[in-house]
């Protein structure tokens, strides 16, 4: 039995295309409607059951005593992580529970002015989010060692994938053609990550993964060959300085830093082959299967 805490972008397409590896499948939302509509598919083998970051309900502490594995992707607060604050001690008195995968970010490595990075990369983390980030991933690796289960930590780059790229952005006349010199970004598709969660839980893996690309690229790269596939112009280049004061301080945070991300240990101790090494063959099967 798998439980996932956070059925988000990631989690669910994992669960559509892994799901066959588990017998049951217990997943939670926020929202007791979005709840009632994943539950609501007959052939559906996952049960959603409502998890607000607090709450434990009688289901889901049921649902962790049977869990074998654990598929982790609800974002910590300032106040460390939600799941290891709520459900801790009864994952710690879990006997079936033998690995854990941590869904992270490689935003953890910080500003690194475009230089590479490995999993032997001290982290550098500048934003908030990033440090709990970090912080939880500690956490998560501590779970682990005292219970001695295996706890994989993928540090994920750009998510994009179905309905969330930049073909789509062109279709809806949303996508951006921001230019920064100097700046690149690292992506993964999300079949990709699907491929290294269910690889990390094959190998019962311990440590920290990687999960990106094999080119950073800059970011308006993507936009310009989506806009080619469609056979349309691509968007007006806009320059950095001028786009920022628009953007949200999230968005600011990611275009504050640059680095280039190696993903060779995610080859060679999970033993992926990313479906799409660059966002170039990723798009294409975006655009193929539209």
């Amino acid at each position: 039995m798998l439980i996932c805490f956070g059925l988000g972008y990631s989690a669910q397409h994992f669960v559509e295309e892994f799901g066959q590896r588990f017998d049951r499948i217990v997943g939670t939302v926020r929202g007791a409607e979005r709840a009632a509509a994943l539950n609501a598919h007959p052939s559906n083998q996952l049960k959603a059951l409502v998890f607000d970051g607090t709450a434990v309900t009688p289901d889901l502490r049921s649902a962790i005593a049977d869990a074998d594995a654990a598929l982790i992707s609800v974002p910590p607060d300032e106040n460390g992580d939600p799941v290891l604050r709520a459900c801790g001690d009864i994952l710690a008195h879990a006997q079936r529970l033998r690995a854990v995968v941590y869904l992270s970010t490689i935003g953890v490595y910080g500003d690194r002015g475009g230089a590479w990075v490995d999993e032997a990369t001290p982290p550098q983390p500048g934003a908030a989010r990033s440090r709990e980030r970090l912080a939880a991933e500690q956490a998560w690796l501590d779970f682990g060692a005292r219970r001695g289960i295996a706890v994989a930590i993928l540090r994920l780059a750009g998510i994009y994938g179905p309905g969330q790229n930049a073909l789509v952005q062109i279709a809806r006349d949303t996508a951006r053609r921001i230019v920064k010199p100097g700046q690149v970004f690292n992506r993964i598709h999300v079949g990709d990550i699907a491929q290294a969660i269910d690889a990390a839980f094959a190998r019962q893996a311990s440590g920290i993964f990687n999960v990106a690309d094999d080119a950073p690229t800059p970011p308006a790269d993507p936009i310009v060959f989506a806009a080619q596939l469609m056979g349309v112009a691509p968007p007006p280049e806009i320059p950095f300085a001028q786009a920022a004061p628009a953007m949200s301080p999230m968005a600011l945070s990611f275009w504050q830093e640059c680095r280039r991300v190696k993903n060779a240990k995610l080859k060679r101790e999970l033993g992926v082959s990313l479906r799409y090494p660059t966002y170039r063959e990723g798009l294409r099967a975006l655009f193929a299967a539209r």
